[in-house]
């Protein structure tokens, strides 16, 4: 199976899973130079709107447990499962351009959330008697709880979820009648169901954050977008392929 795959899903594949020991193996120095980190930490280095797309775990990396094996795990799977049909249409350059403007669409859309939730929890925070000290150490530690509202907000952001959401609608766009599954439901959906289903899903945990986890929903939904936009741009050529 793996030597059918195309050359560049499998290089991505690679990439991911060497991203993904070396953080098991320094956890605090990979986390510091390549996990996204909020715009106001000093930890934020331009180059982590990119790397972070290549690494995998918790909210904050560095913890070999399930969690931070499911997540590269399903990113992987998806990205062969899903990635390597729309690479044979598209070829390498164009597959390459979507991957990577909806895997920055996702941190964009996900740091202007964190920026707004920033900046409306503050003076809520000031207000209860945080000292602007204390706030900015736990936004550096890479998680805000705002204990008014019961959400925690992870400010650190690793994953290529955000870029697979977006192949998620190219393909649901190229193969609308392949039936998909999720976990939790025990029967196949069409994928032009499949798709904004999982969407609305994230929008709706985005908005409540009912279920009180640090996942970047947005950076799902910002993907998804991109995704949808640039289907919608490349209508015209929707077959050709860039080499």
């Amino acid at each position: 199976m793996f030597d059918r795959t195309p050359k560049l899903i499998k290089h991505l594949i690679i990439i991911n899973i060497i991203m993904f020991l070396a953080t098991q193996a320094m956890p605090v120095r990979m986390e510091e130079l390549f996990a996204m980190h909020f715009p106001l930490n000093p930890r934020f280095r331009i180059w982590q709107v990119i790397t972070h797309i290549f690494m995998h775990g918790d909210a904050v990396p560095g913890a070999f447990n399930t969690g931070s094996v499911m997540h590269i795990a399903f990113n992987m799977y998806a990205l062969w499962a899903f990635g390597s049909p729309l690479y044979r249409i598209w070829g390498e350059k164009r597959f390459l351009i979507f991957y990577f403007v909806a895997g920055l669409a996702a941190v964009a859309l996900q740091t202007g959330v964190y920026y707004y939730v920033f900046t409306q929890g503050y003076d809520q925070l000031v207000a209860q008697g945080f000292s602007h000290q204390e706030i900015y150490q736990a936004l550096n530690e890479g998680v805000l709880k705002y204990s008014n509202m019961g959400h925690a907000y992870a400010t650190v952001m690793v994953g290529a979820s955000g870029a697979i959401y977006g192949l998620l609608v190219a393909f649901a766009f190229y193969f609308p009648n392949a039936e998909l599954m999720l976990m939790f439901i025990p029967f196949p959906i069409k994928a032009k169901y499949f798709v904004p289903l999982l969407v609305l899903v994230d929008v709706f945990f985005g908005i409540s954050n009912s279920i009180n986890l640090p996942i970047a929903h947005f950076a799902h939904v910002g993907g998804a977008l991109a995704g949808f936009i640039m289907m919608k741009l490349w209508s015209k050529y929707k077959h050709e392929r860039w080499y």
